[in-house]
C-alpha cells in the first residue's frame, strides 16, 4: 500500500475569474461538467474559452488523472492517448500526475472510483450544501500497488467489463423497442379487426331493418 502523494503529484485546478465565456479560438479547458459523475469524460467536446495565459502546471495531458473534488460523486478520470491536446483543468477538478514507474494512470483512476476509496472520502468530506473533498483527504488516500503489469491487467479487465455492461444495456433497450413495436402492431391489427367486425354487424343490422 502507498498513499496517493507517494504515487503522483497533486495539482489543484486553475481558479477561473468569473464565468468562462466560449471563444472558438480560445483556450481549451476542462470543467467539472466535462467529466461524468461515475468516471470518464462526457461525450461533448472540450470547450474553448476566453482566458488569460495560464501557467503550464494547470494543463492536463494524456496520462494525467482528473479528480472531481466537489459534488455528490468524487470520482476520477484517466486521460488516455486519444486526449491529443493539453487543456486547462478548472477547479474543482484536481490534476493527478502519476509517477509512471510506480502506477498506471487508468489503474489509479479505477482505485479512486472503488467503494473503499469512496468511503474514505465520505469520512472527510466537507460542506453542507455542496460536498467538497479537501486536498489533504485526497492526498492521504491509500492505494494498493501491485506490479505495473498487474495494474494494467486490472484496468483492462475493468474496461472490458464496462464495455460488456454498456452493450448489454443497449441490447436490452433494443429488445424493449422491438417488443413495444410488436405489441403496438398487434394492438392495431386487433383494433382494425374489431372495427371491421363492427361495421359488418352494423351493415347486417341495417339490411334486416329494411
Amino acid at each position: 500500500m502507498a498513499i496517493l502523494t507517494q504515487l503522483c503529484t497533486v495539482q489543484i485546478g486553475h481558479t477561473a475569474r468569473g464565468r468562462l465565456e466560449a471563444e472558438p479560438n480560445g483556450v481549451a479547458a476542462i470543467q467539472l461538467r466535462d467529466t461524468r459523475p461515475e468516471g470518464g469524460m462526457a461525450d461533448n467536446a472540450i470547450g474553448r474559452y476566453r482566458m488569460d495565459p495560464v501557467p503550464d502546471r494547470y494543463l492536463a495531458r494524456a496520462g494525467d488523472v482528473l479528480f472531481r473534488s466537489r459534488g455528490d460523486r468524487n470520482t476520477a478520470t484517466a486521460l488516455g492517448p486519444e486526449f491529443d491536446q493539453p487543456a486547462v483543468a478548472v477547479m474543482p477538478l484536481v490534476i493527478l500526475r502519476p509517477k509512471s514507474d510506480l502506477v498506471d494512470a487508468t489503474y489509479l483512476a479505477w482505485c479512486i472510483n472503488q467503494p473503499v476509496a469512496q468511503r474514505h472520502f465520505d469520512v472527510c468530506a466537507q460542506g453542507q450544501n455542496i460536498r467538497m473533498i479537501p486536498i489533504g483527504c485526497l492526498s492521504d488516500l491509500e492505494i494498493p500497488v501491485p506490479d505495473l503489469a498487474t495494474q494494467r491487467a486490472i484496468a483492462e479487465v475493468n474496461r472490458l467489463a464496462d464495455r460488456e455492461c454498456d452493450l448489454a444495456t443497449r441490447l436490452a433497450a433494443k429488445r424493449r423497442q422491438v417488443t413495444a413495436f410488436a405489441l403496438h402492431e398487434r394492438a392495431n391489427r386487433h383494433s382494425s379487426s374489431q372495427h371491421r367486425a363492427g361495421r359488418a354487424a352494423a351493415s347486417r343490422s341495417g339490411k334486416q331493418g329494411e
